[in-house]
């Protein structure tokens, strides 16, 4: 390849991206929701905004800014403070959502968008440097899965979209999780969060109707795996969710809805949102052998 190849190549590569920040910059606004810097959020349904929870320190008087110039007032429509979301939701508002982009992938390539000021929007460049999760967030609850990336998150940049290279979010990002650390919130979390909160305001928190202690489990119990713990069902409330889906006293609980549960704050966590009110798989325990059960989560009153 000589050197005019290599030319057009980063030519090509430095114009993608700038057609990436430009394709999703109508869908990207300035939340205006805190006494101090400004923040960013994705338009991700019509007349819907998903920012970050953190960024929106009053209820009331907010408005967002739009890429046209237009300064709009914003109702707030609900938030959650666990996986740090939320909705504002803006009449009239006539931008069209963000693409939303598949599963990530470590080693992509990743823009981090903001747009903190009206003086339009920013971007730094990096690449999906791990997937993780789930991890327990300093805001009492858990995250499924998170993204890491050395993309530069710049002051206002939460609630702004991490991107790809044809401009679909990747995911949402946050400083808010504890300790500053910027995250990104996988869109096929924060897209589902963001749709409950739009209907009703908040994450519903469920219940099963049990009391447990954790146990380690021996070798033979991890099925080859390097699960050591897991949860001793050491009650089961007569007529509870549990008791209806066939768990019993003495099962030990290792996975629910796939995620695996080493303790009761691994557990609690799982019990929120979209999961209330549906049946998912239970990995237990019983009589020395792994059994999986549908559970029908239940809704706390």
């Amino acid at each position: 390849m000589d050197n005019r190849e290599n030319t057009n190549a980063l030519s090509g590569l430095s114009n993608g991206l700038a057609d990436a920040v430009e394709r999703v910059g109508t869908s990207l606004v300035t939340v205006h929701g805190r006494q101090r810097q400004s923040a960013s959020g994705v338009v991700f349904a019509d007349n819907l905004v998903v920012t970050a929870d953190h960024v929106i320190e009053r209820e009331e008087d907010l408005t967002i800014q739009t890429h046209d110039g237009r300064t709009l007032p914003a109702q707030f429509a609900g938030r959650d403070p666990s996986s740090d979301i939320a909705v504002l939701r803006v009449p009239d508002l006539g931008l069209a959502p963000a693409t939303q982009a598949g599963e990530p992938r470590v080693g992509q390539l990743i823009l981090a968008v903001g747009r903190p000021s009206e003086q339009g929007p920013m971007a730094s460049l990096g690449i999906i440097s791990a997937v993780g999760g789930p991890v327990r967030t300093g805001r009492g609850g858990m995250l499924e899965k998170f993204i890491r990336t050395d993309a530069t998150p710049y002051p206002g940049f939460s609630g702004g979209p991490l991107i790809d290279a044809e401009g679909a979010v990747v995911g949402i990002t946050t400083t808010g999780m504890g300790g500053g650390i910027a995250l990104g919130i996988p869109t096929s979390i924060a897209w589902r969060v963001a749709g409950t909160l739009a209907q009703h305001g908040s994450i519903k928190r469920g219940f099963l109707g049990i009391s447990s202690q954790p146990v380690k489990l021996g070798e033979g119990q991890r099925g080859g795996g390097s699960q050591e713990t897991g949860l001793l069902l050491v009650r089961v409330e007569e007529g509870s969710p549990a008791a209806k889906s066939g768990l019993l006293l003495g099962d030990i609980l290792v996975e629910f809805d796939g995620q695996k549960v080493g303790d009761t704050d691994d557990l609690q966590s799982l019990l929120s949102g979209d999961r209330v009110g549906r049946a998912v798989p239970a990995s237990v325990i019983r009589g020395g052998e792994q059994k999986t059960l549908q559970v029908t989560v239940g809704e706390r009153g």
